[in-house]
């Protein structure tokens, strides 16, 4: 393992960019985390999330958090500013996954309200001893624009928000994507690149809404407010949770998680009423209620220790509107659909 470093550092020093000192570590037990995932190594917990070269802090009890003073990545693999200019290291929502002996981490590059994006992948045999090696890029897109004759060029979807899936028979698959056409997913062969082509599986609104809000944040992403999928298996289904709407707007966001579910990881994925999340369906799951939270979204699902578990971030009404880490405990009905247990 320590080649693998060696062998990554050499690398991205000659072509990436180092990251800012180090803070000193610190102990918490209110963190502020963007875009929160969770692990269980051991007897730790690690959480990784938004920041330049990706966050991380750990803990033994999801209580007191330690915040690590470095990132994640300390170098930034030079493919990364080459396939998406404007990208400086502030890396996005990172999703982590154990799969045959190895963790596997994707995450995200892109500048904000383009598409024009990557998701990158790391691997790793231990998140303890921190050494992870560079498996490039898994999916690229490409600025959506028309040119002179009014053709549409690029990718109609944004490489962003990636989420690993593991179906019944073993098999990788990746969920990801947010604005444009919406979430798409993929399968994955066994070095977690992609093996077929994407596909569209949920939207915020039907096509052609009219209904459909005008986008305070982004002159290009269009009206399809849905980003940060996260699919969950649990019984019988697959679980697909959503943010619909604007984060990012500190106390002024909007954001909250919806879900569907299917018996198959490819869909269709159908919310509680029976809509298809393709044209626009989707079961609100969880929302601010602008006393503690003015607006939360951005979810992961785990199981630990046979307790299901809801993560995400929330935006604080105490801490004028800062991004904190929400955990809660998941509950299901009796129809199978999940809720958030009250604490």
């Amino acid at each position: 393992m320590a080649i693998i470093a060696a062998t990554l550092a050499a690398t991205a020093s000659a072509q990436g960019q180092r990251r800012r000192a180090p803070r000193e570590a610190f102990q918490t037990d209110t963190p502020m985390a963007h875009d929160p995932v969770m692990a269980k190594e051991g007897d730790t917990y690690y959480v990784y999330s938004t920041g330049w070269g990706i966050q991380q802090m750990t803990s033994k009890d999801r209580k007191t958090w330690t915040v690590l003073p470095q990132p994640l990545m300390t170098v930034i693999p030079g493919w990364t500013t080459d396939s998406v200019p404007g990208f400086r290291g502030h890396v996005w929502a990172p999703d982590v996954l154990q799969w045959h002996g190895r963790w596997w981490l994707a995450y995200s590059c892109s500048t904000f309200g383009k598409n024009g994006s990557a998701i990158g992948l790391l691997s790793t045999h231990s998140l303890a001893a921190g050494l992870w090696k560079d498996e490039g890029c898994i999916v690229c897109s490409h600025d959506w624009k028309r040119d002179a004759a009014g053709q549409p060029t690029g990718d109609n979807w944004n490489a962003i928000d990636p989420n690993f899936v593991i179906d019944d028979d073993d098999s990788p698959w990746l969920v990801w994507g947010s604005f444009w056409d919406g979430i798409q997913l993929a399968r994955l062969d066994t070095t977690m690149h992609l093996a077929s082509k994407p596909v569209t599986i949920a939207r915020r609104h039907q096509l052609g809404d009219p209904n459909a809000a005008e986008n305070p944040t982004s002159r290009f992403a269009g009206r399809n407010a849905i980003e940060a999928p996260f699919i969950f298996k649990h019984g019988g289904y697959y679980y697909l949770f959503v943010s619909w709407d604007y984060c990012c707007r500190g106390a002024k966001s909007n954001y909250r998680v919806a879900v569907g579910r299917s018996t198959t990881v490819s869909g269709p994925y159908l919310d509680r009423e029976g809509r298809d999340m393709l044209a626009g369906g989707g079961t609100l799951f969880l929302e601010g209620d602008k006393q503690q939270w003015e607006a939360a979204g951005h979810c992961a699902a785990y199981t630990f220790d046979g307790q299901d578990l809801f993560v995400c971030h929330g935006y604080s009404t105490q801490r004028n509107g800062a991004a904190m880490l929400l955990q809660r405990t998941i509950g299901w009905t009796d129809d199978g659909w999940p809720e958030l247990v009250a604490q």
